[in-house]
């Protein structure tokens, strides 16, 4: 896998639908949201960069996206749906961010913005391992004392 930190190599996938426009269900292959412009800017400083930014979509690619493309950041960018070894980076809406060869999630907040909540992460109940390990909270929020 290459490293995001060399930006010679490789290439970024970025997410069309609710990351780079827009997104409240799919209405139609030609159809695409209002850009996000956030992370428009942060595409166009990465393209600036000289870096291979690439749309990285589960969509066929369409005239529409390539019309996207065209408006927001001055050229088509290549459209795929397969990642690769080449692939540095990916940035979407829908995914959990994991730290490498750990299994486990960077932050709470990313697993709660995709599942709704964050218990019961990989098959364990946050709150039964927080009892065990005597961090018990009373219910007003306090920290219990154990005898």
């Amino acid at each position: 896998m290459s490293d995001i930190r060399n930006k010679n190599e490789g290439w970024i996938g970025v997410d069309l639908d609710g990351t780079l426009a827009q997104y409240d269900g799919f209405k139609g292959d030609d159809v695409v949201g209002e850009p996000i412009e956030p992370m428009v800017r942060q595409v166009r400083k990465w393209l600036m960069e000289g870096r291979d930014v690439r749309i990285f979509t589960a969509r066929k690619p369409h005239p529409v996206i390539r019309k996207f493309c065209k408006d927001n950041f001055g050229k088509i960018l290549q459209i795929t749906n397969i990642k690769d070894h080449n692939m540095q980076a990916m940035v979407d809406d829908r995914a959990v961010g994991i730290k490498r060869n750990e299994g486990e999630p960077f932050s709470d907040d990313n697993v709660e913005q995709v599942f709704g909540d964050s218990e019961g992460w990989n098959g364990e109940d946050k709150k039964n391992e927080d009892e065990e390990n005597g961090d018990e909270k009373n219910g007003n929020g306090d920290d219990e004392e154990k005898e």
